[in-house]
């Protein structure tokens, strides 16, 4: 395939929309017209999962996995040496432009981009106020030249999304990285959106607690901090409704670009990546942040659709956000570096396997290690955490509420899912393997 004949990608990428954050996979509250379109047009990925985390912001070693298509021991926060998936594509042709949160260093941006605007290198801001450089051929993005964006930054960040669509000649494929600093708090939807949900028509979540059950290591980080404690119902009530409000206020922009994407030609040839960096709680297990191994925090949206995706599918493949970077290569023909250890989920997309994984390996800084397999989950708590095993049969329970770990005939399952989670960390080269114990 020659460089003028692949497909563009456009990567819509949220932050902190948890798995179920979108009305087309089963969550009736919220609306989301536009995500459930690409749903309805694309592969869902129902399982996808964010690897864990060295530091308390989720958000930046997820990028870095992303873009280098490494595991998280293995991906320095800034990318490092290692080639990204939009310098990959540069090399081969590709126009690339990203716009809104990078969240590693301006280094690995510049290298990595032909064309940008409204960047924003930090972790969060007031989403009225978001600090944001232009585009810089330098490469070096000094304070000086960072300006406040005056708008929402959904719309700020589709507005430059938009007017890079509008502009392409179209001579050469492009990839278009739109990365939002929506739904991540503060929580501050514009009033029409607020206004559509009311805090006490929504539902309290199965799995509340007033206060986690035990200290997990992270019980006073800033995110857990959002909310009193003791948690009440109707406290987690109102940060619900709050993060549906950014979630559909996000939805009505992504679905502008899409517009655009649509008005400009460049549709029929697109593939469109959509995707989160993390979960978040939100008032489930007692917690509010995303340092955590359950699901709600560690799963993440993710639909392709486009040329050679099946419209209309989903899959329950147990799979990481770093595999999207050897999925895209394989989709628009182009060999995977040797640095990325992503694995493609091209196979899964056509039909040709069920699934890539047969478990996954999570992890948060040296507190909480988690194994999971097509039912059960082990978690173990450890280090700053209070020493604590949970099992959970997701199947069963996929609200995890219900620890398995001491129950009777459930030794044997801890103990096969321990050896597995030993024998990931010790191929993950995560530096507190062995502490676990046997």
């Amino acid at each position: 395939m020659s460089a003028t004949q692949r497909p563009n990608i456009l990567f819509l990428f949220t932050d902190d929309q948890r798995f179920d954050a979108l009305r087309a996979i089963g969550n009736p509250e919220v609306v989301t017209p536009n995500m459930d379109r690409l749903v309805a047009q694309g592969t869902a990925f129902t399982h996808a999962t964010v690897q864990g985390s060295t530091v308390p912001a989720v958000c930046q070693p997820s990028r870095a996995m992303l873009m280098t298509g490494r595991t998280l021991y293995h991906a320095p926060r800034d990318c490092g040496d290692f080639v990204t998936l939009p310098e990959l594509l540069q090399a081969h042709g590709y126009v690339t432009f990203g716009t809104g949160k990078w969240h590693n260093a301006p280094p690995s941006y510049a290298r990595s981009f032909t064309n940008g605007a409204r960047i924003f290198y930090g972790g969060m801001s007031n989403h009225l106020e978001v600090p944001v450089h232009d585009f810089d051929p330098t490469g070096e993005y000094p304070p000086e030249t960072r300006y406040v964006g005056k708008r929402f930054s959904s719309e700020l960040f589709s507005d430059a999304a938009i007017d890079f669509l509008q502009r392409h000649d179209g001579e050469r494929p492009f990839f278009a990285y739109v990365s939002y600093t929506a739904p991540h708090d503060p929580r501050m939807a514009p009033r029409e959106y607020a206004e559509m949900y009311d805090p006490g028509k929504v539902a309290v979540p199965e799995n509340f607690h007033p206060v986690h059950p035990f200290d997990n290591g992270e019980m006073v980080i800033r995110d857990e901090m959002l909310a009193p404690f003791p948690r009440t119902p109707e406290i987690v009530q109102e940060h619900i409704a709050a993060y549906w409000a950014m979630i559909t206020h996000l939805d009505a922009h992504m679905g502008r670009v899409l517009e655009a994407l649509q008005e400009t030609g460049h549709a029929g040839n697109t593939i469109i990546v959509f995707a989160g960096d993390n979960g978040l709680a939100v008032g489930q297990h007692g917690l509010m942040g995303k340092q955590n191994m359950y699901e709600h925090s560690v799963r993440v949206p993710l639909v392709m659709c486009g040329p050679g995706i099946p419209a209309g599918e989903r899959s329950d493949a147990l799979c990481y956000l770093l595999d999207i970077f050897p999925t895209l290569c394989d989709l628009v023909d182009l060999p995977t570096p040797e640095s990325v250890e992503g694995r493609s989920l091209a196979p899964v997309i056509r039909g040709e396997a069920a699934r890539t994984y047969k478990s996954l390996f999570l992890a948060y800084m040296h507190r909480q290690r988690a194994v999971r397999d097509e039912r059960f989950k082990l978690i173990e708590y450890f280090g700053e955490a209070e020493r604590v095993t949970q099992l959970f049969d997701l199947v069963e329970d996929p609200w995890e509420i219900a620890n398995l770990a001491s129950a009777p005939g459930m030794g044997p399952e801890v103990a096969r899912l321990r050896a597995e989670l030993h024998d990931w960390q010790r191929r993950m080269d995560d530096p507190m393997a062995g502490e676990l114990g046997g």
